[in-house]
């Protein structure tokens, strides 16, 4: 639980750590077959202008310890946006993809709509919570804490999970998947078998899951300041025309590629 993991963007737009810090942290064993890592947020931007942070969504459920806004999170379908100001902490856990589905036993879809009240999957209440973890000093002590709210409820493990983050890990790792039809090919299950897994388990369809990678992977290359040529990117992405990705790229990432580029 104490290593640090390396700190790749995962669709953190602009990444700017001056302005904040990120650390990320391997779970335990036991809590580590649902939760993907534990990850905290610190801030000091006393006297100083408020700062918005953009992120494009991984198809990940987070449980988040943050003051007034505690509870369980569902995986977005576009780029949402951060604002931090004075000084402050947030504490979070993020879910495999899949992997908070068996906590619950039904559509992770439905947190898209409302997200989870903390009492209702910790039996703790949210300020309760909030006033444990985040008056420890110590990161390494709230991801403890974390821990120690979750482990009373870990449920059995689900072999459905494994398949699951092996089907988005290879979405993410391999930019050449733009098509459901590959993965379904690739993995060699019926498409709507997959469906209904992402359906119940991720809260995501296969299609969108593929496209906020692609997505990310464009705005990634932006923020490294590659010149990209957009018809060639929009068709190496499984585009058929560069007017669908810019669209595509505008709804989700909340400005066109172009715009983008010039902020990066």
């Amino acid at each position: 639980m104490t290593q640090h993991i390396p700190k790749p963007s995962m669709g953190i737009l602009n990444l700017d750590q001056a302005k904040y810090h990120l650390n990320r942290y391997t779970p335990s064993e036991d809590i580590g077959f649902f939760v993907k890592h534990f990850w905290i947020v610190s801030w000091d931007l006393t006297g100083q202008e408020p700062y918005l942070q953009s992120v494009v969504p991984n198809p990940c459920v987070n449980l988040i310890f943050e003051p007034g806004k505690s509870a369980v999170y569902g995986a977005a379908k576009q780029t949402y946006s951060i604002l931090l100001q004075d000084k402050g902490c947030v504490v979070g856990a993020k879910f495999k993809p899949g992997g908070f589905y068996p906590f619950i036993q039904q559509s992770v879809s439905e947190l898209l709509q409302r997200p989870m009240e903390i009492y209702d999957l910790l039996g703790i209440e949210a300020r309760t919570a909030e006033e444990l973890i985040l008056s420890q000093t110590e990161e390494t002590k709230m991801v403890e804490f974390v821990e120690s709210l979750i482990r009373p409820k870990l449920p059995e493990r689900d072999e459905n999970i494994i398949l699951i983050n092996q089907i988005i890990d290879r979405i993410a790792g391999e930019r050449e998947f733009t098509k459901v039809d590959q993965v379904t090919e690739c993995f060699s299950i019926n498409i709507r078998k997959l469906q209904r897994l992402f359906e119940q388990y991720v809260g995501l369809s296969p299609k969108t899951v593929i496209k906020l990678y692609r997505l990310q992977n464009a705005a990634e290359a932006m923020d490294r300041g590659h010149q990209l040529d957009l018809l060639e990117l929009s068709l190496k992405l499984g585009y058929y025309d560069q007017s669908h990705f810019i669209k595509d790229f505008k709804a989700t990432v909340g400005k066109t590629p172009e715009a983008y580029t010039k902020q990066a």
